[in-house]
């Protein structure tokens, strides 16, 4: 049902069964929670685990009512702002109160008004959390539409070529070799690795203050993501468009501003990996020692970085030419290699 949509009298029926069961229902319980343990707070010295449950419970409770209540409201946006801006103000006063003295602000109010305060502000921690859980999963759920309503991109198709003696595709690639790259992301992994360990020796306090694990996940973030991004971004400065096409007896064969022709007796090797990022093309005869990534290039609007599965017309013109093919596993790499 969409905020423009009419409401039929099943839909205000649904509506009102959700509103009784997930909003109505959750706010009476956490008040009641909340008013028991306002009352065994104030009957009591101190905070009984008993309590302890009830200022939980109800603070949930009341959270729980208050996110199904906004999911409820039309336009949905209006949803989505009261319910960040009850998010950040709750988180607001709960930072203040942690960081600036709660006791302080207390000294000078009565006992019963301290007891109230004090089962609101532990109450408050669970309502906060999934105050925040649940506009997580409203943005998370925005994503999932906005995906779904784009078509899935798809691998680059076979045309036929123009001289009507066999098919081409055309893609983006690098015109890299394996062998670069390899030396390139472990160049990479030396410097991020050198880097990270200077930071973790010169904040070495606030690495023993925040563990191993959160100080591994930080310098990822704060060091290797952004120079993955960066090598990422070069790389993609480097794409070029290509063609490769199988005619009737040779390979053709365009990167860039240079072309290629090798006639299937003059191939020597042929490697075409369909998916990842190391979805590439491998070309070796005639002169031509060709390598070209497709799945680390910027792909074309609406296709995805890789290549289409060979035609087996193109598997039984290579075997007649003398090479032989081999698969992997999966059947993503396929290469042909002649007999020597």
């Amino acid at each position: 049902m969409t905020d423009a949509a009419p409401e039929t009298t099943a839909d205000r029926r649904i509506r009102a069964t959700v509103t009784r069961r997930f909003v109505r229902y959750p706010l009476i319980v956490g008040l009641v929670l909340l008013a028991a343990a306002i009352g065994w707070t104030l009957a009591g010295d101190d905070l009984g685990f008993l309590s302890f449950l009830l200022m939980l419970i109800g603070g949930w409770s009341l959270a729980f009512s208050f996110v199904n209540a906004t999911m409820e409201m039309r336009p949905a946006r209006n949803g989505v702002v009261l319910e960040l801006g009850v998010a950040a103000v709750l988180t607001a006063l709960m930072i203040f109160v942690i960081e600036f003295g709660g006791d302080d602000l207390l000294e000078g109010l009565p006992e019963g008004a301290r007891a109230v305060i004090v089962v609101l502000q532990i109450a408050a921690a669970p309502a906060t959390a999934w105050i925040w859980l649940g506009l997580l999963s409203r943005i998370t759920d925005l994503f999932r539409r906005r995906d779904a309503k784009r078509p899935a991109p798809t691998p680059p198709e076979w045309q036929r070529e123009d001289a009507g003696d066999g098919s081409r595709v055309e893609f983006p690639a690098l015109d890299l070799r394996m062998r670069s790259l390899t030396l390139g992301i472990i160049g990479v992994v030396v410097v991020v690795g050198l880097a990270g360990t200077a930071l973790l020796i010169a904040f070495d306090d606030a690495v023993m203050s925040m563990g191993p694990r959160i100080a591994i996940i930080v310098m990822g973030v704060v060091v290797g993501l952004p120079v993955y991004l960066l090598l990422r971004a070069a790389l993609r400065r480097r794409t070029l468009w290509c063609t490769l096409a199988f005619g009737n007896d040779e390979l053709r064969i365009r990167v860039g501003s240079s072309r290629h022709r090798i006639p299937y007796s003059d191939l020597q090797t042929l490697v075409w990996r369909t998916r990842s990022d190391y979805a590439r093309v491998e070309v070796e005869g005639l002169g031509a020692d060709l390598s070209l990534i497709v799945g680390l290039a910027k792909p074309a609007a609406g296709r995805a970085a890789e290549l289409p599965a060979l035609p087996r017309r193109v598997f039984r013109r290579l075997e007649l030419a003398g090479l032989t093919a081999e698969r992997s596993r999966r059947d993503e790499v396929v290469t042909f290699r002649r007999a020597r």
